[in-house]
């Protein structure tokens, strides 16, 4: 699947914060999105996921040369994860099948998605655990499975390590490459981390004044 968004403006409370955006993301790539804190990123982000409306410009998705109409089976190929993940007060296991029941997946189909789910992130051992007992860490990447669990064309993160130490960094990074390595799902993702951008994109954009630039990558 394909996305194209031209020339982007979305404001809030008469100020500007995405002014004319335009990008075009190819299936299967890993693109990362920097910006200062407050321009626009996370804005950005929602807007592809058509989780919020543009005031002007176009969005456009493609699965080879044809459209693809905006509608809710459209929202179900892509996915948001947050820069903060909010769980449910039930086990880690529920909080990962969620998105698959209210999808009316059958139950055996559920147990094996997000045993997957929890084995890539490394967290099949706490599966029977309540969601609200984890460190930070964990919690996000509890959030990167129940993305995962659905198995979305395109990926969104939201600043994916920016609540979380060193050790959950360093995981959540591996997991991100291993989508890379698997090649099935596209990643848009946003951070404020130069070398952490470096070390995961295939493209790298630079969001300024309210409008995306792409930027070389080192020895590329």
């Amino acid at each position: 699947m394909k996305l194209v968004l031209s020339h982007i403006r979305k404001e809030y409370g008469g100020k500007a914060v995405l002014t004319d955006c335009s990008a075009l993301f190819e299936g299967r790539r890993t693109y990362v999105l920097m910006g200062r804190n407050g321009c626009g990123k996370s804005t950005f982000l929602r807007i592809c996921a058509l989780l919020e409306k543009p005031d002007n410009g176009d969005i456009a998705f493609y699965s080879g040369e044809s459209s693809l109409p905006q509608d809710l089976a459209l929202r179900r190929r892509m996915t948001l994860a947050l820069a903060r993940t909010g769980v449910f007060n039930t086990t880690v296991f529920n909080n990962v099948a969620y998105g698959l029941k209210i999808r009316g997946v059958a139950h055996r189909e559920i147990e094996e998605r997000v045993a997957q789910a929890l084995d890539f992130v490394g967290l099949s051992h706490k599966k029977d655990q309540r969601a609200l007992t984890l460190s930070s860490g964990e919690t996000q990447r509890v959030g990167l499975a129940r993305a995962l669990v659905i198995r979305p064309e395109i990926l969104f993160l939201d600043e994916p390590t920016a609540s979380v130490d060193q050790e959950n960094t360093e995981i959540i990074e591996s997991i991100i490459k291993a989508m890379k390595k698997d090649g099935s799902t596209t990643v848009i993702m946003t951070t404020h981390d130069r070398e952490q951008a470096e070390r995961l994109a295939d493209c790298l954009l630079v969001m300024k004044q309210g409008r995306i630039e792409e930027a070389s990558l080192p020895g590329r």
